[in-house]
């Protein structure tokens, strides 16, 4: 839920001219109010309807308000909902605490001081749009846990088949190139024998080294982030064909912090590998900057684009990797922002300034922003 959403406030009392005051005075916090007159209609709303705070009088005929909010408690869908009791006769601390026991969260007594009901609803909505957002977080942190295993499993079965069809096989013919060395009687053909097996030997100590490398580049390591990204980009015209390039701003960039640097090289990796699979591009490139106390990532190509619903990033359109990249961003106190460019598609991750610049053998790491 988003904090510009509105959320529903049921109001229940049995005399309209009282639910027109509540309206009056709650009308300026701009959310949906939703007035009832019965226990009855209350609890047709509240199955209707997503409901953040119960403004509950507690005389009402037929049902009152205990009983009424002993009936909402009953249901496992309203268990947490916040029940605020208003009263101009039930006042005492018995009746307090009746109210208290059956759930309520505030027991309000008349008369009202618009002020104060107002500023205890507004605390209550936004404790509910707070809890919202964490379970929409939660929902979305189990679906990319979920993916992220799955391409972990995806991952070590594409790892296995290169090992596999690829080492495994030229280990195979090393073996029965060696074995056939000491069966053979003239010089020349132990020597070519020999040399197939270096040849052998070499290729396969060449494929260790790419599928390390690509696992985790150890330029990243030893002399930081651009050597990697151009070694990484160089790899992907290689490749793949796609024209690239890189451009720093300024030209002495420095090195950042161990994670950071990570961090923004598996940014990269990760969109230039949706540019390899889903934009039909025929180039792509990369920017790297620091200004305004500022570290911004751009990375653009000339393809098709993305649909509206993922560029405008709208919760459930995201795949695993955009998913990603923005959770990378936000650890850092970034934001990933995504937009179609016409044509192609540019991704761009900013990280604030709080992401402090790495002072040779002192680092300092940055702080993550609200």
């Amino acid at each position: 839920m988003s904090a510009t959403e509105k959320v529903n406030i049921l109001m229940v009392d049995d005399h309209p001219d009282k639910l027109l005051t509540y309206e009056v005075i709650l009308s300026e916090l701009g959310e949906n109010l939703i007035k009832t007159t019965s226990g009855r209609e209350a609890l047709e709303q509240l199955l209707k309807n997503d409901i953040a705070v119960v403004l509950l009088d507690v005389s009402m005929p037929i049902q009152d308000g205990f009983e009424l909010a002993n009936a909402i408690r009953q249901h496992p869908r309203f268990e947490k909902i916040a029940i605020i009791f208003i009263s101009a006769v039930h006042v005492s601390d018995m009746d307090r605490l009746t109210g208290f026991e059956q759930g309520a969260v505030d027991y309000i007594s008349v008369p009202i001081v618009p002020r104060l009901l107002r500023a205890r609803v507004r605390v209550f909505v936004e404790l509910y749009r707070k809890t919202r957002e964490l379970e929409r977080l939660n929902g979305e942190l189990r679906r990319i846990s979920s993916h992220l295993m799955k391409m972990q499993d995806e991952e070590h079965r594409r790892i296995a088949r290169e090992l596999h069809d690829g080492l495994g096989q030229e280990l195979a013919v090393l073996t029965m190139t060696l074995g056939q060395i000491p069966g053979y009687k003239s010089v020349e053909k132990k020597d070519q024998a020999v040399k197939e097996a270096s040849e052998i030997a070499t290729r396969a100590i060449q494929q260790v080294r790419s599928m390390s490398h690509l696992l985790h580049p150890p330029l990243l390591d030893e002399v930081g982030l651009l050597p990697a990204v151009r070694w990484y980009l160089d790899g992907l015209t290689k490749r793949s064909g796609i024209a690239t390039s890189f451009e720093v701003q300024p030209a002495d960039f420095p090195r950042l912090t161990g994670d950071l640097e990570t961090a923004i090289f598996r940014v990269i990796q990760e969109a230039l590998t949706n540019v390899f699979r889903h934009s039909g591009a025929s180039k792509t490139w990369v920017t790297l900057s620091q200004q305004d106390g500022q570290v911004m990532v751009r990375v653009g190509d000339d393809g098709k684009g993305v649909g509206s619903e993922i560029a405008e990033m709208r919760a459930g359109s995201l795949g695993i990797g955009l998913a990603g990249m923005r959770q990378r961003a936000k650890e850092f106190g970034g934001k990933l922002r995504l937009a179609n460019t016409n044509p192609g598609t540019l991704v761009e991750i900013v990280i604030p300034a709080q992401c402090l610049i790495r002072q040779e053998a002192n680092a300092t790491t940055c702080a993550q922003s609200d």
